[in-house]
């Protein structure tokens, strides 16, 4: 069996809000066609040209070449040294950012190859199978007022969420008195549930320790991304100062980098997004790091089922598995995409998929009204 094609293709919804923190509004489809007639389904959430642009690159030489260039031609079980081969040839233009956000994709389709031709789930081929259900956090932009937290965590939690991340919105960007207001009303709404905050980059060291002391009656789970995502400095001195678990790394593309959080800014959780962070191929290595040095590794979601999907496997494969994000956006591109969309069970958790690969399919319909080219017929 060899690569025979890579098609990138971009979705877009009619009307986005490009001011809006909302990784559902747009993605990029990636699918690897393979000589034998096997499809591996991949997601790299990114800017979805930009990305596009990297699997498309003809080459320049050898450590300046597109994704299509380097694989085609090439054996799809040879996961982790095609991963190795994409890192290298594109090294002049990449190394970190887009490049690791593109392969991310690729990688994912890859893995999803692998196991539609062995019949297995993509877990079997990571750590293994630890668990078939994952408990999940349902993650939503933070409402405006008090009044809508309230009204909106108590429809999550009566639609069966054990745990509640509200993020970004005006969350630090307005007042600290309405920061306090809303995890309030958060909290109250959420009753013993966990709850998770996510700031959004907006603070320095000294307001987000000011403010995590603020939020200590309202017991967090976890306070996600407060500082920029190179402040390690700034976070080493909010971890070590504050009781309340830091999380933070959906920005981060590289192992290292991940590694520099721990290490250096001293974060109680990482949180890679499979769809940036180079895939599954690195993320499995880093999900083994965190447990050996006792750091809880949650991986971020906030894009269509795709990574959903490989979000379960990711979790599943992990004895040490916490929470897998889950978005309740109204995105068509977010809920419609897969031809069976995740469904969340009574007691908090969501099926890991047991078919073979990644386990899921493509709405060719919702993936044809939402693509910005031409999709290839099957």
């Amino acid at each position: 069996m060899k690569i025979a094609d890579i098609e990138a293709i971009p979705l877009r919804l009619p009307d986005v809000d490009d001011v809006r923190c909302d990784g559902t509004q747009d993605a990029l489809i990636i699918r690897v066609h393979t000589d034998v007639g096997l499809i591996g389904l991949g997601e790299a959430d990114s800017s979805p040209t930009v990305a596009k642009a990297i699997v498309d690159a003809p080459a320049s030489h050898m450590l300046a070449r597109g994704l299509r260039t380097i694989l085609i031609g090439q054996d799809p079980f040879d996961v982790q040294m095609l991963w190795h081969k994409m890192v290298e040839g594109t090294i002049y233009f990449g190394r970190s950012g887009t490049a690791l956000q593109a392969i991310a994709g690729v990688d994912m389709a890859l893995w999803d190859i692998v196991g539609q031709a062995a019949g297995q789930p993509v877990s079997k081929f990571l750590d293994g199978s630890y668990r078939d259900r994952v408990r999940v956090y349902v993650s939503m932009i933070m409402p405006e007022t008090p009044e809508e937290v309230h009204e909106q965590v108590g429809q999550l939690v009566a639609q069966g969420y054990t745990a509640i991340k509200l993020g970004w919105g005006p969350l630090g960007r307005v007042s600290d008195d309405l920061d306090v207001a809303l995890v309030q009303a958060a909290r109250e709404a959420a009753g013993s549930r966990d709850l998770m905050l996510d700031i959004g980059l907006v603070w320095d060291s000294t307001q987000a320790i000011k403010m995590a002391r603020r939020f200590e009656p309202f017991d967090l789970f976890w306070l996600e991304g407060p500082l920029p995502p190179d402040d390690l400095a700034g976070y080493a001195r909010l971890a070590d100062r504050v009781d309340v678990r830091i999380a933070a790394g959906e920005q981060e593309t590289t192992y290292q980098g991940f590694i520099n959080l721990i290490e250096k800014g001293h974060v109680n959780v990482v949180q890679p997004d499979l769809a940036r962070s180079g895939g599954l191929t690195p993320t499995v290595r880093l999900a083994q790091y965190a447990y050996d040095h006792n750091v809880l590794c949650i991986p971020h979601a906030f894009s269509t089922g795709i990574l959903v999907a490989a979000s379960l496997y990711y979790v599943a494969s992990m004895p040490h598995g916490k929470p897998a994000e889950f978005t309740v956006s109204e995105s068509s591109i977010a809920r419609d995409l897969l031809t069976k969309p995740f469904q969340l069970e009574k007691d908090g958790t969501v099926r890991v998929p047991q078919a073979p690969g990644l386990g899921v399919q493509l709405n060719e319909e919702i993936l044809r009204r939402y693509a910005q080219v031409q999709v290839r017929d099957l």
